[in-house]
């Protein structure tokens, strides 16, 4: 089967030259002319990987990739025409996997998927390591958790924060640390973001989400697991 790549750039005439030859390379393209369209088509597809245009009305790039993150570890290659090292730093840190400035050769393009997507199928393939906590296990390469013995399914956002929580091993995580490892410096959130995450993440893990027992929050310090 071939692998689903999502497209998103507002030039109609550039993403049908770069759907018809990517689709000639052996992929099945789909496409979006702007950053909303862009997130339905994710969350109905899951696509292996985002071709995604930074300069774009109403929704741009750098929202659009912000928004993934949140939900998916997809490759996402940055192709854009803002080619200074700020905007490349910045997409970087946002969890971009590599960055394509304008104009591009098609065979490069091509390349450069080629080169993201191997580099996800080999990290998964590879990593291995578990965490665990009393009931809780997490294996990190299959992105799997369960919750005494059941599996859980989380989102990418859900997984990061349990897996801080886990590593801490009973000690307290700030709210800053989760906003830091969660989001980044590059897309600044509040206290409301990462007390959001952990009652969702509540929903999940524990018995009674009204009485928690796995994730503590630790009056005027931050959240920890227990007991």
């Amino acid at each position: 089967m071939s692998e689903t790549i999502l497209l998103v750039d507002d030039d109609e005439s550039l993403r049908q030259v770069m759907s018809q030859y990517l689709a000639q390379e052996g992929y099945r393209v789909i496409a979006a002319g702007s950053g909303a369209e862009a997130l339905k088509l994710f969350y109905s597809e899951r696509p292996g990987a985002v071709l995604l245009d930074l300069m774009m009305p109403g929704m741009d790039g750098w929202e659009v990739c912000a928004r993934l993150r949140e939900l998916s570890d997809a490759p996402i290659l940055l192709v854009s025409a803002r080619t200074s090292q700020e905007d490349k730093l910045r997409g970087f840190r946002l969890g971009i996997d590599d960055y394509l400035a304008k104009p591009f050769s098609l065979a490069e393009l091509a390349a450069r998927l080629q080169a993201v997507l191997a580099r996800s199928r080999k990290t998964g393939a590879e990593a291995e390591k578990n965490l665990a906590w009393n009931e809780l296990r997490m294996d990190l390469g299959k992105r799997q958790v369960w919750c005494g013995g059941k599996p859980i399914l989380l989102t990418p956002t859900e997984f990061r924060m349990l897996e801080i929580l886990i590593r801490k091993q009973g000690s307290v995580a700030t709210e800053d640390e989760l906003r830091q490892e969660i989001w980044g410096s590059e897309r600044p959130v509040d206290s409301s973001a990462v007390r959001r995450y952990v009652w969702l993440l509540r929903q999940k893990i524990e018995a009674d989400p009204a009485k928690p027992a796995r994730v503590l929050a630790v009056r005027g310090a931050g959240y920890r697991l227990g007991p």
